[in-house]
């Protein structure tokens, strides 16, 4: 079995994550979604999310093409990725980190097989939270 994995806050679902899950999951069989907990989201994205960490992994865990949600470390992240040995990681065409840096970091906690790739945005001026939750503000 071919393992995915991506990373994200998901803060409020909405269709660009929807087909970040979908894209995700043509890599393999088994999609892991590992969801950012509140510090770690607070640190990334300069400000606290609209839901805590266990309501937004209750609206990931729902999800149907999702196969199994976990909430993910405060500092060790390659070491939370070692422990699901995914095959492959998938990240978001608006996520901070480059493949090559992953693909390096990945190296030194042993998963040498994992492959880093990029996914391509949904509706770029659609459906990134940001935009979704500015929209919401302005009715």
């Amino acid at each position: 079995m071919k393992v995915v994995m991506v990373f994200g806050a998901f803060d409020g679902l909405h269709p660009g994550h929807l087909s970040f899950f979908k894209q995700a999951k043509k890599y393999g069989d088994f999609l892991i979604v590992s969801v950012g907990t509140d510090k770690n989201v607070t640190r990334i994205k300069g400000k606290k999310s609209l839901f805590g960490q266990e309501e937004r992994l209750e609206l990931v865990k729902n999800c149907r093409l999702v196969d199994k949600t976990v909430i993910g470390e405060e500092n060790d992240f390659y070491g939370h990725i070692k422990k699901y040995q995914p095959n492959v990681i998938c990240l978001g065409y608006d996520q901070w980190a480059s493949e090559d840096e992953v693909a390096k970091e990945l190296l030194k906690v042993g998963l040498k097989k994992t492959k880093v790739v990029r996914l391509g945005p949904y509706k770029k001026q659609r459906a990134k939270s940001t935009i979704v939750k500015k929209l919401s503000v302005d009715y």
